[in-house]
């Protein structure tokens, strides 16, 4: 059933006044990373809101951080990464997977936060149809499959996270820094001692993220 128009100016103010501001990816990219945690990423596909808490991140900060697709320098593939913070960053993985980022900090720096995993809240049913399960501990539990359930491609690469497809609400929920686990990243071996690092984020004791 489509949603009346009165409806969708409903949705729209209501939307702009909990997306978070720039400001909020101005910030240290640890900060943002901890503090991305419990706001609700949101997906405007059609006439359907996706949207879910976001539960797991992975930080990635500048030139030196050997895990950072900037430690290569600036290319075409990273060019994004030197954008301003709130600039949306889509990479695929494997030839397959795609990865939602978020710039942080200032212009021409390159660093950003994944987003690696999103408890569903709006829109589940398409997000089964999307990632073809019912499951739904399995449906945003990883960087990919967050991308499959929202339906983020690298047609939103470059885009702001501010915009009409796809934003980052702050609907008041809390979480406390003692309900937050530092761990070291997933899948970067190659980084060296920067594999190390304690920078991937998640909520103790929620079923959503990709791995405790």
């Amino acid at each position: 059933m489509r949603i009346r128009v009165d409806a969708w100016v409903r949705i729209i103010i209501m939307s702009r006044l909990k997306k978070l501001a720039p400001a909020f990816f101005q910030q240290p990219t640890l900060d943002v990373a901890r503090s991305l945690l419990g706001k609700y990423l949101v997906v405007k596909r059609g006439d359907v809101i996706l949207s879910g808490k976001i539960v797991e991140t992975e930080a990635y900060v500048g030139e030196d951080d050997l895990a950072c697709h900037a430690s290569k320098g600036r290319t075409p593939r990273t060019e994004t990464l030197y954008q301003k913070a709130g600039t949306v960053y889509v990479y695929l993985v494997y030839g397959m997977y795609h990865c939602l980022n978020i710039v942080t900090e200032k212009k021409g720096f390159p660093s950003a936060v994944l987003i690696r995993a999103v408890e569903p809240k709006d829109g589940i049913e398409r997000m089964k149809k999307n990632r073809k399960t019912a499951a739904p501990h399995n449906l945003a539990s990883g960087p990919g499959k967050v991308c499959e359930a929202f339906g983020i491609t690298r047609k939103m690469n470059g885009e702001s996270v501010r915009g009409v497809h796809i934003w980052i609400e702050d609907r008041g929920e809390i979480v406390h820094a003692n309900d937050i686990v530092a761990v070291p990243r997933i899948g970067i071996a190659y980084a060296g001692v920067c594999a190390r690092y304690p920078w991937r984020f998640y909520i103790t004791d929620n079923d959503f993220t990709s791995r405790k």
